[in-house]
């Protein structure tokens, strides 16, 4: 049983790094130690590999590997795609000469061979999809029906030019760095599929993550099935019970179909776990992306957000320090205020405690079926679109 516990272990400790790497600077990690393994992960880590590098290799070291920072980080390279394709091409390779075999098996029937393979041609569909459409890039042609389409709030937008493509800039849109251009609708630039997700294709991009979640559920549920049809087949619960006199009943059993499954079918087991903790982790990022589409937020908005609102709270603090000091300063100064009862100050509220609360007001929010609309169906692609002329005055 030693074997199975380090298993699980090195599983446990395998998942808490892939979400700490992958998640863990998603709003919902904040403060947590998903957040700080991030942290080293992506800065710390890295921080101490580049003095490394600067004590072995000098000025030129440390150069090549900003160097390389760059081309990885700040340009536009296929490098996760090609990255993507390796992942999804080689764990359908591994699954088809390690299960192909069995099915159809007990559980399954032939036709699972085939579904697969479509299943798994119409994710590279909507990869291909979500790479290489137009995310909505802002152009000098189009930008009047951008600014008619995305008023400004006045809150975390305002009226204001790009300075690099020198336009004016839409609201809900921004500059990439990285592929230098404005997007409307900006969410974030997608270094999995190099390219922005933006109004035009966000919606292949969602259904990119519903799809492979749903693949990743399929092939987990189907590796399962052929290692339960193999149990079934091969009449191991009656050799364990009848021939090696293990009780029937399922805590007696486990551990020993367990031991078998691993010793006789490590790669099916291993896919299979890899296969349901990427489902656990596109489970969480299609959820929280799923929340922003019908709350009409993007991921670029969600930290303009939480800026504007803790600038706010800190302001509303500030003056409410202000208030309270003024008051101290009054009571203390005024010699001719009769004595106050003593209860009476100690339940009166401090200033510090009046501080307004700052809540979000997202105007772009109109509803979940309006809001899901411009998912499905964005402004650009509408044949009002072409039409809409910026409204002077």
């Amino acid at each position: 049983m030693a074997v199975q516990w380090v298993l699980v272990c090195h599983g446990l400790v395998t998942l808490v790094v892939v979400i700490s790497f992958l998640c863990g600077q998603w709003p919902i990690f904040q403060g947590t130690p998903i957040q700080r393994i991030h942290h080293f992960l992506t800065y710390g880590a890295y921080d101490y590999f580049l003095r490394f590098i600067g004590v072995v290799f000098g000025t030129k070291g440390t150069n090549a590997i900003l160097s390389i920072e760059y081309f990885c980080c700040d340009r536009p390279n296929p490098i996760l795609q090609l990255i993507y394709v390796g992942i999804l091409g080689g764990t359908y390779y591994f699954i088809a000469k390690s299960s192909f075999s069995y099915i159809p098996g007990y559980y399954l029937s032939g036709i699972h061979r085939y579904t697969s393979l479509v299943a798994v041609a119409v994710g590279v569909l909507l990869f291909f999809l979500s790479s290489f459409s137009d995310p909505g890039t802002i152009k000098a042609e189009n930008v009047s029906q951008y600014l008619s389409s995305y008023p400004y709030d006045n809150i975390i937008y305002s009226e204001k030019e790009c300075s690099t493509c020198q336009i004016p800039k839409p609201a809900r849109s921004k500059h990439c760095s990285i592929c230098n251009r404005c997007v409307a609708r900006f969410d974030h630039h997608c270094g999995w599929m190099n390219n922005c997700i933006g109004e035009r294709n966000n919606r292949y991009f969602m259904a990119f993550l519903l799809w492979h979640l749903l693949i990743c559920i399929y092939g987990s549920v189907a590796l399962g099935l052929v290692l339960a049809g193999r149990v079934k087949e091969l009449r191991v619960v009656h050799i364990l019970t009848v021939y090696y006199g293990i009780e029937k009943d399922f805590k007696s059993l486990a551990p020993h179909v367990v031991q078998w499954l691993l010793g006789a079918y490590n790669t099916q087991i291993l896919l299979m776990v890899f296969l349901a903790i990427v489902s656990l982790l596109l489970a969480g990022f299609f959820s929280y992306h799923a929340k922003l589409c019908l709350t009409n937020t993007t991921t670029n908005e969600t930290f303009k957000w939480q800026e504007y609102i803790s600038w706010q709270k800190k302001l509303h603090e500030a003056k409410a320090s202000a208030e309270a000091l003024k008051a101290s300063i009054s009571e203390m100064s005024s010699e001719k205020k009769p004595s106050q009862s003593k209860w009476k100050a100690f339940f009166r509220r401090s200033p510090l405690e009046e501080v307004e609360v700052v809540t979000k007001n997202n105007v772009y929010d109109r509803g979940f079926f309006h809001n899901l609309c411009e998912i499905i169906f964005p402004f650009s692609t509408r044949s009002s679109f072409s039409r809409t002329k910026l409204k002077n005055g």
